[in-house]
């Protein structure tokens, strides 16, 4: 039998593990594996193609339908280049904070709901809890449809989902989505000075990059600022670009990413058809002066959003559990549109603040983890009950 530990000391074994999304994961799995297998719990794994990274997901409680998930995700941003004082993978207590990489964003949300484990075994539950632990999010939220899908028939169906994400215990029903396209414009080279006869790369890139810019215009005219959404519109943006060889010769290739965060109530489909029409367009006019010259698109994520439900189970249970009345919407995405979309009832509340999120330093403070241990006392007592 596996001793219990708690939450704080859960977290201290988590944030030990250096989960930077770009690396494996493996090792903490196989420690959530081995804890929660200690206490007769069964764990499944989703893995990515390499083997290399996995998802975790486990039942606990009557073999039921209609259970309660607790969800984070297990990577975590690199600290590369950033400025920390204190040992980014170790849990150091100063200030009435604890400061660590994924401390806030979310491996203290993981400890918590790992922590519940040894307790509601000893209660009894009437109510099954649901503990789902996905790799990849910090790089489009890429693991989480896997474990959803491995889950179908391998565990009962929950019939909600709680992601905990750091919102400071406040409850937020609603999130953008998103879509992203790798974009590789492909040009021709000539002289600059026959820049007629060639494609320039740069400068066609540069016309779908303005096509964007004139989208946000229109977007932010017809906003609805009621919806709650900072801002209140769909909005596209181009972070980094590379291209070109010398000043003095039109670029052969140009490489961007491009991406729309897009508000609920639209289609992440529509945007995708929106920016792969905009780009044909565009390849047109240049496949006229070389037919090998045009801007090729990758899907490179689609994120739904979370919709805000009428009378949603979620956002009921967590207000029960909370006490709170307000609700509220963000625009980053999470895992809680997945879990929507796979069905689940879904709501996202977990302590610590998204402003401390990949920071150096990165830290959630004491107060608001003891929040997140009451919230789990209150969710044990709520599945115990007949």
């Amino acid at each position: 039998m596996t001793t219990a530990l708690t939450a704080r000391e859960i977290l201290d074994r988590l944030v030990a593990f250096p989960t930077v999304s770009r690396d494996t994961n493996i090792p903490l799995v196989d420690w959530v594996e081995e804890y929660l297998s200690g206490f007769g719990i069964a764990c499944h794994r989703d893995y990515d193609e390499t083997g290399q990274k996995a998802s975790l997901f486990a039942h606990v409680g009557p073999e039921v339908d209609g259970g309660v998930i607790l969800s984070g995700h297990t990577d975590v941003v690199p600290v590369d280049g950033q400025d920390w004082t204190y040992d980014p993978f170790a849990v150091t207590e100063a200030d009435g904070k604890l400061f660590g990489r994924g401390t806030c964003d979310m491996k203290g949300f993981d400890a918590l709901a790992l922590s519940l484990v040894a307790p509601a075994l000893k209660r009894g539950l009437k109510r099954p809890l649901q503990i789902c632990l996905s790799r990849d999010e910090e790089i489009g939220l890429a693991g989480a449809p896997g474990m959803l899908e491995a889950m179908v028939g391998t565990i009962p169906k929950a019939e909600l989902a709680i992601i905990g994400e750091p919102t400071r215990m406040q409850i937020i029903n609603g999130h953008k989505g998103g879509v992203g396209f790798d974009v590789h414009v492909k040009g021709f080279e000539v002289h600059s000075s026959l820049q007629h006869t060639g494609v320039s790369a740069v400068m066609e890139g540069a016309k779908l990059i303005q096509w964007a810019n004139e989208m946000n215009e229109a977007n932010a005219a017809a906003a609805d600022p009621a919806n709650g959404f900072i801002p209140p519109w769909t909005s596209l943006h181009v972070g980094m670009i590379s291209g070109g060889t010398a000043h003095n010769i039109t670029a052969k290739d140009c490489r961007f990413v491009l991406t729309a965060r897009v508000i609920p109530t639209e289609s992440n489909a529509d945007w995708a058809a929106r920016i792969e029409e905009a780009a044909e367009l565009i390849s047109e006019g240049m496949r006229a002066i070389h037919p090998r010259a045009e801007i090729e698109l990758t899907p490179k994520w689609d994120v739904p959003g979370l919709k805000p439900e009428d009378d949603g189970a979620a956002e009921a249970l967590v207000r029960r559990l909370t006490g709170e009345n307000g609700q509220g919407v963000v625009s980053f995405g999470t895992e809680a549109g997945q879990f929507q979309d796979a069905g689940y009832s879904s709501v996202v509340c977990g302590p610590g603040n998204i402003e401390q999120a990949h920071q150096p330093d990165e830290y959630i403070t004491i107060d608001q983890f003891r929040q997140g241990e009451a919230f789990m006392a209150r969710l044990l007592d709520h599945l115990c009950e007949d």
